[in-house]
């Protein structure tokens, strides 16, 4: 055997072995190949190894596991015409490999551009009072049009989450202060119902004195222990304001009128001289 018929030999087994190559193909276990045949749809590949023609088929193949796709902070002017920059993260998988090829070009770009729109209008139909405290219902909004828009694609989103929320900083003052008044607002509610309860229960006490009177001398020795407590050395005799206003009163009506009587008696003893 000549040269030229050894080079010839070794140049197709070297073809054969390309073709080889490539005519073999390992499908994962997470992952489908779609079959395209002369630029048509031939079929879905299951995981395992698969054959197929080399130049006339091609197998590209599609990754089935749930994807995290990061969105990007937007910068979103909520119902009450306040700006926030709020991210998000939302999690994706392909449920139909032949549409995540043949019905859009790129699943992952076409997914994160239109999650990051459908993030700036629902949150701008909320203010800002319900983006803080209804996140839970702002996700499932997000999701279902997600949803609604990627099943044409072959694509089920599964989770979206709002992951930070940036208010300016002026907000964030206006924030504290209205948190302040409304705990001061609590705290003097708190005080007034507590001086109200009070207010009742001393009138129920007055009137048990009322009806009681030692009631009354009992409280005020009672108040006597409580003072002789501090090892001091007043004395405190203590007596009811009223009847003692009442007896200082009557003592000063009495003497007017012995006053008045004595003068008017002084007045009438004296002699009228002649003229």
């Amino acid at each position: 055997m000549d040269l030229t018929a050894v080079v010839v030999l070794l140049l197709v087994l070297l073809v054969l072995a390309i073709l080889a190559r490539m005519s073999v193909r390992i499908v994962r276990q997470y992952e489908q190949g779609v079959l395209f045949r002369l630029g048509r749809v031939a079929g879905v590949r299951m995981p395992g190894l698969r054959f197929i023609i080399p130049v006339v088929d091609r197998l590209p193949l599609v990754s089935l596991r749930i994807v995290t796709m990061p969105i990007q902070s937007q910068g979103i002017i909520t119902q009450d015409n306040v700006s926030v920059d709020i991210s998000a993260v939302a999690y994706y998988r392909v449920v139909d490999a032949v549409k995540s090829v043949v019905a859009i070009e790129n699943v992952a770009a076409a997914i994160n551009q239109i999650a990051q729109t459908t993030l700036r209008k629902v949150v701008g139909r909320h203010s800002l009072d319900q983006t803080l405290s209804e996140t839970e219902r702002i996700n499932s909004d997000i999701r279902e049009i997600l949803d609604a828009l990627t099943l044409a694609w072959g694509v089920e989103v599964t989770l979206v989450e709002l992951k930070d929320i940036q208010l300016p900083e002026g907000m964030k003052r206006a924030m504290a202060r209205q948190a302040e008044a409304e705990r001061e607002k609590r705290a003097k509610i708190i005080a007034a119902e507590g001086e109200s309860i009070a207010a009742t229960a001393l009138g129920d006490a007055s009137d048990t004195m009322m009806a009681h009177p030692l009631a009354l001398q009992l409280r005020n020795l009672q108040s006597l222990v409580e003072i002789g407590v501090d090892k001091n050395t007043t004395v405190v005799f203590p007596a009811p304001l009223m009847s003692t206003i009442g007896e200082l009163s009557a003592f000063l009506a009495r003497e007017n009128l012995a006053a008045q009587a004595h003068n008017a008696g002084a007045a009438s003893a004296t002699p009228i001289k002649a003229a």
